[in-house]
């Protein structure tokens, strides 16, 4: 699946840009520091020093919203942290003989290299908007009155930023109508984010568009005023001189955690799909076909990431039937083989969703996804169902961890499972991964009762 979603962020230039910046920095030292045969041991130290700076001090967290005299200030406590940094790996090396001015020749000379490359890509990004409209934003602003027309006119004149406005919506009228009308003009134009005054909205109507926003994979901001928003996720910035809040900010929304899990998910998908089913298949396969005929492998489409559908695989555990992609299994189903009881109650079924995680459809650790038929359904019958699609699925997921697996008897069993998904989602980190692929794999082997 594209790292990419219209009008959003590049999911490949913030792990570009930290490749290209640690490129230039060993450059700079192999050329004016070191010699040569010292070289693998600084390079290895400044660059997991670099990587940790840079996580610390957000050097690469620029948006096209931040201000040229944000990337400088960036820049200058970067190259401090920086200098600090190689300062300390002369001091524990120091038969290595570097002496305090080429080091302060070599972070200047790199930091110059650096902040100009920075600010090329900055300025060719805005130009690039502006010239071919590329990589947009289609904004709606709810409210109307001095911030909002402030934000109106940053949207519109400041084109190089990537926003198109499409509607500032005037609420005064106090109108109930209003806001369901406004709502559906957000879906018929395809809108990506909605900005609320808060001055021109009661709580009912903020909290009416946070549960249309969760629901719709849109992502909405506010415009701050004297009145309280209680929401331990909320984020400060400015676009120009205008403060916005926004409300949901997950750790996957950083490039650099994004890549972190991919390259995981990559990583010990190769290994199970090399190492386990390149001999588990063959044996597999041929106990699947000895009690029934049909194929190997089922096909099933499941909706992912940004609700996109796509087919997800497993190892066929029932006789082939018509009703396959509209019903779940159920205990004692009929339908299931000797075979395939043995296969799902120890999950091996699962096993060649992992060419999924390898296709890019899926991740190892995520909300499990649904058929697209019962996605549907939930996604009208339970609230906030659809935050879920914010991230790509998972083979194993928190709430199945919790007993959330398998059949959905009731509303109370999804409801659970959205909640833990929606935690996973906001708390991710790659140690809750690793903790979900063990206790996973601990009631694979001990089975578990709603594995059927």
């Amino acid at each position: 699946m594209s790292l990419f979603k219209h009008g959003r962020y590049s999911g490949f230039l913030r792990p570009i840009s930290y490749a290209i910046d640690i490129v230039i920095i060993n450059c700079v030292a192999l050329f004016f520091l070191l010699n040569q045969e010292d070289f693998l041991i600084f390079s290895s130290f400044v660059t997991i020093g670099w990587i940790l700076l840079s996580i610390y001090s957000k050097f690469y967290e620029v948006y096209r919203f931040t201000r040229p005299v944000t990337i400088i200030t960036l820049l200058v406590r970067q190259g401090i942290l920086f200098l600090l940094l190689v300062f300390a790996f002369s001091g524990l090396y120091h038969e290595f003989k570097i002496y305090p001015r080429p080091i302060v020749y070599f972070v200047a000379l790199s930091f110059t290299i650096i902040g100009l490359l920075k600010f090329a890509i900055y300025f060719l990004l805005q130009k690039y908007r502006v010239s071919f409209g590329g990589n947009y934003r289609r904004t709606v602003i709810f409210g109307l009155n001095q911030k909002t027309r402030a934000l109106e006119k940053f949207f519109n004149t400041k084109k190089e930023f990537g926003y198109n406005h499409i509607r500032t919506i005037d609420f005064s009228e106090n109108d109930r109508e209003a806001l369901r009308n406004s709502l559906e003009f957000v879906l018929k134009n395809d809108i990506d984010e909605i900005y609320c005054s808060i001055s021109e909205l009661n709580n009912n109507e903020l909290a009416e568009i946070i549960d249309f926003a969760d629901n719709n994979l849109k992502i909405v901001k506010f415009l701050p005023d004297s009145k309280e928003i209680y929401s331990k996720k909320l984020q400060y910035e400015y676009y120009d001189y205008t403060p916005i809040l926004s409300l949901r900010t997950t750790p996957l929304d950083e490039s650099i955690n994004t890549f972190i899990k991919r390259l995981f998910d990559i990583v010990f998908s190769a290994f199970v799909v090399v190492f386990i089913l390149s001999w588990l298949t063959p044996i597999v396969g041929l106990l699947i076909v000895l009690e029934s005929r049909g194929p190997i492998f089922f096909k099933q489409s499941r909706n992912g990431f940004n609700y996109k559908e796509f087919d997800c695989y497993k190892f066929r555990s029932m006789t082939p039937n018509k009703d396959a992609h509209l019903y779940q299994a159920t205990r004692g189903d009929q339908r299931i083989t000797k075979v395939g009881a043995f296969l799902r109650k120890t999950s091996i079924d699962e096993l060649p969703q992992f060419f999924n995680v390898l296709f890019g459809d899926m991740s190892v650790v995520g909300p499990r996804p649904h058929m697209v038929s019962h996605t549907n359904m939930y996604a009208k019958r339970i609230d906030k169902f659809m935050v879920r699609h914010f991230v790509k699925p998972g083979i194993t997921g928190l709430a199945q961890t919790r007993g959330f697996r398998g059949e959905v008897e009731s509303d109370k069993d999804i409801i659970g499972r959205v909640k833990y998904d929606i935690f996973y989602i906001e708390n991710w980190s790659l140690l809750l991964d690793l903790k979900i692929i063990f206790q996973t794999f601990i009631n694979a082997v001990k089975g578990e009762d709603k594995a059927y």
